[in-house]
C-alpha cells in the first residue's frame, strides 16, 4: 500500500491505496487561515505538521499502516516557508492567495527581464520570489536569519525524514526554477539576495526523497518507509486523475479554480497571465489558469446567508432555477482575494451587479456558481490561445465538482465535455500516492500506475442553455473592464 499525503489550504488530508491503485481510505484533519491585514494570507507551518500526525493517527484506526511501502505528498504551492539556522520556522508561511507583493513584482519585472524569459511566467504576488523580496524590504530582521526557504509540502517532507527537497512541478511555482532546463536558476535566486544554499535540491517527482526517520515512524506507528518527492496540488491532481498525456486537460473545483492542460513540451507565453510549469513526471508540462478563489466563494457566500449544509442549499438552487430565473439573476465577479487568470490584478473585488428586490440568497448562490464558472471558462480560453491542444472531455475534481448541478453548469457555459471520475473527490492526494508507487514500482509502470480513471458522470453541453450564457458571458467580461480602474 501507499500513502499520499495533500496539505491544502483548509485541511491535510492523507489517501491509503492498495498495490493494484485503488481507493483503500482516506482522513482529513482541518486547517485555519489567519489574515491579519487586508490581502494578506498566512498559516503556522508547525498546524501542518499537527494536521497531519492527526489524520494519519485516524488513518491508522481504521487501517493497518504497516504494509505500506512508500510515501509522497501533495500541496498547496508558492507559500514562503522560511526557516533558520536551527530549522524552525522564522514566521507564519505566506500562502498562495497572498497579494502583499504586488510593488515588488513591479520592481522584479522591471529589473529582472530574466524571471520572463527562464520561467516564462508572469511576476506574481502569488508566487514565491516576491514573497521573499518583500520579506527582504518589510521584515529585515527576518531575512536577516533565513537560512532555507522551503514550500508548504516540502516543510512535511522535512518534519518526516529530515532532508530537504522539493519536485520540478512545486518549484516551477517559485519563479527561481529555469522550468525548460528544470535546474534552479542562480540568477533568478540572486535577484531576491539568494543562492543555492538556501534551496532545496530539485528532483522529479517519482524520486527517493529519504525515508520516514526511526523516531517519527515510532510517533505514527508507520515503518521506515522511503518517501517521494510528490509534486504541487494542482500537477498531483493531474496525476490522481490520469492528465499524464498531451492534450489531456481537467478542471479543479477547490479553494481556487485551475484549469490544467498537459503538453510534451514547455510553452511559454508570459504576456497570457497563463503559468507554464513542469509537471510531475519527467520530460512532461502542463499549462495552466488559475482563479484564487472557486469553491470559496460558495463556502463565503453559505457563511454570509447563515447556512451550514452545502449540499442543500445547492440542491434549493437546483430546484427553483430554471431558464427565466438564470436570465434575470445577477452577475457575480468572484474576486474575493483578487485574480491571476486572465486579469493579474490583486486588487481585483467581487462584485453583485443587478440586485432587485425579488432576488434572495438562492438567486445569490446560483450567481456564485455562475460567475465562478465564467472565470474558469476564461482561463481556459486563455489555455488555448497558446496555440495548445485540448482534447475532449475535461475532468473535473476537488470538493466542488461533488455538485451534479455545477459540473453541468461547467459544460453549459464551457460548450465541453465535463467527466466527473472515480477518485475526483480525493485527486491530489490520490495523485501524491500514486507517485510514491511510481518511484516504488518504477516509471515504466507510468499507463498500469496512472491509468485512465472510470467515469462516474459524463456532462454534455446542452445547446439552450449554451445560448443562455453567452450574453450573460459577454455581460460578465464588461463588467470587469467598467470596474478595473475602480478596483
Amino acid at each position: 500500500m501507499f500513502v499520499g499525503i495533500d496539505l491544502g489550504t483548509s485541511g491535510v488530508k492523507v489517501a491509503l491505496i492498495d498495490n493494484e491503485g485503488r481507493l483503500v481510505a482516506s482522513e482529513t484533519s482541518a486547517l485555519t487561515v489567519q489574515q491579519p491585514k487586508p490581502l494578506w494570507s498566512e498559516q503556522d507551518p508547525d498546524s501542518w505538521w499537527t494536521a497531519t500526525k492527526n489524520a494519519i493517527h485516524s488513518l491508522s484506526k481504521q487501517q493497518n499502516l504497516s504494509a505500506i511501502q512508500g510515501i509522497s505528498f501533495s500541496g498547496q504551492m508558492h507559500g514562503a516557508t522560511l526557516l533558520d539556522e536551527s530549522n524552525k520556522p522564522l514566521r507564519p508561511c505566506i500562502l498562495w492567495n497572498d497579494s502583499r507583493s504586488f510593488a515588488e513584482c513591479t520592481e522584479l519585472d522591471k529589473d529582472q527581464p530574466d524571471f520572463r524569459r527562464q520561467t516564462g511566467n508572469l511576476i506574481m504576488p502569488g508566487f514565491t520570489a516576491p514573497k521573499i523580496a518583500w520579506v527582504r524590504k518589510h521584515e529585515p530582521d527576518i531575512y536577516a536569519k533565513l537560512k532555507k526557504v522551503l514550500l508548504p509540502k516540502d516543510y512535511l517532507r522535512f518534519k518526516l525524514t529530515g532532508e530537504f527537497y522539493s519536485d520540478m512541478s512545486d518549484a516551477a511555482g517559485t519563479l527561481w526554477l529555469d522550468v525548460s532546463k528544470r535546474i534552479w536558476s542562480e540568477s533568478l535566486l540572486n535577484a531576491t539576495g539568494l543562492n543555492l544554499s538556501h534551496m532545496p535540491s530539485v528532483v522529479e517527482g517519482n524520486q527517493q526523497t529519504g525515508s520516514v526517520s526511526q523516531q517519527v515512524a515510532e510517533e505514527l506507528g508507520i515503518p521506515t518507509v522511503p518517501v517521494y518527492a510528490g509534486a504541487g496540488d494542482n500537477a498531483a491532481g493531474a496525476i490522481g486523475s490520469g492528465i499524464i498525456e498531451s492534450g489531456q486537460a481537467m478542471l479543479s473545483l477547490g479553494t481556487s479554480g485551475v484549469c490544467f492542460l498537459a503538453s510534451d513540451k514547455f510553452y511559454s507565453q508570459p504576456g497570457s497571465a497563463v503559468h507554464s510549469f513542469c509537471h510531475a513526471l519527467p520530460e512532461r508540462w502542463h499549462l495552466m489558469s488559475v482563479m484564487l478563489s472557486a469553491a470559496s466563494c460558495l463556502d463565503w457566500m453559505c457563511k454570509l446567508v447563515g447556512e451550514t449544509n452545502i449540499g442543500d442549499l445547492l440542491k434549493r438552487v437546483e430546484d427553483v432555477v430554471d431558464v427565466g430565473v438564470a436570465r434575470h439573476a445577477p452577475i457575480f465577479l468572484p474576486y474575493l482575494s483578487g485574480e491571476r487568470t486572465p486579469h493579474n490584478n490583486p486588487n481585483a473585488k467581487g462584485v453583485f451587479f443587478g440586485l432587485t428586490h425579488r432576488h434572495d440568497k438562492v438567486h445569490l448562490v446560483y450567481s456564485v456558481l455562475e460567475g465562478v464558472s465564467f472565470g474558469l471558462r476564461q482561463g481556459m480560453e486563455k489555455l488555448m490561445e497558446t496555440g495548445a491542444k485540448m482534447d475532449d472531455p475535461i475532468r473535473l475534481i476537488g470538493g466542488g465538482a461533488r455538485s451534479v448541478f455545477w459540473r453541468q453548469m461547467l459544460a453549459d457555459i464551457c460548450g465541453r465535455q465535463m467527466a466527473f471520475c472515480e477518485g475526483g473527490d480525493v485527486g491530489p492526494a490520490l495523485g501524491a500516492a500514486r507517485l510514491a508507487q511510481l518511484g516504488k514500482q518504477g516509471i515504466e509502470n507510468l499507463a498500469g500506475i496512472c491509468p485512465t480513471p472510470t467515469i462516474v458522470d459524463l456532462h454534455e453541453a446542452n445547446a439552450s442553455r449554451v445560448d443562455l450564457y453567452e450574453p450573460r458571458y459577454a455581460k460578465f467580461k464588461l463588467l470587469y473592464s467598467a470596474n478595473e480602474n475602480l478596483f
